[in-house]
């Protein structure tokens, strides 16, 4: 579903690919889709990944503190989690991170549209097996 890269190329990668077991820092767009949005002045981000094995880690994984972490200016503002497995998805609406809305906001993204590529940018700890 999408891109998985191998080799020295890749930053930690290593000659022959990734070992079945584990964890290794990579970007969690590795393995996860995104689509982000704005509803006022809350911004709206949902993720998703192609299998079961992924979406069981996923929900596990990415709990409103991971978010937080990912999200650090979003470290005072309130988080609401939604768990959608049969889409294997987790949507997190963050309460005020773009103030007023749109025509009020100062944020370089008023309207969150590449929040969500921006948290599949961000390293977490990814399975082996998902790297495989």
């Amino acid at each position: 579903m999408f891109p998985r890269e191998h080799g020295p190329g890749f930053p930690g990668g290593r000659q022959g690919g990734r070992p079945p077991g584990g964890t290794q820092r990579a970007p969690l767009g590795l393995v996860a889709g995104a689509r982000s949005g704005d509803k006022g002045g809350n911004a709206n981000v949902g993720l998703w990944v192609g299998s079961d094995a992924e979406y069981g880690w996923l929900r596990s994984y990415l709990s409103t503190e991971r978010f937080r972490e990912l999200l650090p200016e979003a470290a005072d503002l309130p988080i609401q989690r939604y768990e959608l497995p049969n889409l294997r998805a987790v949507n997190f609406v963050v309460g005020g991170l773009l103030g007023d809305g749109v025509a009020s906001s100062t944020r370089p993204d008023p309207q969150a549209k590449g929040l969500g590529e921006y948290i599949r940018s961000r390293y977490v700890d990814l399975p082996g097996e998902f790297l495989a």
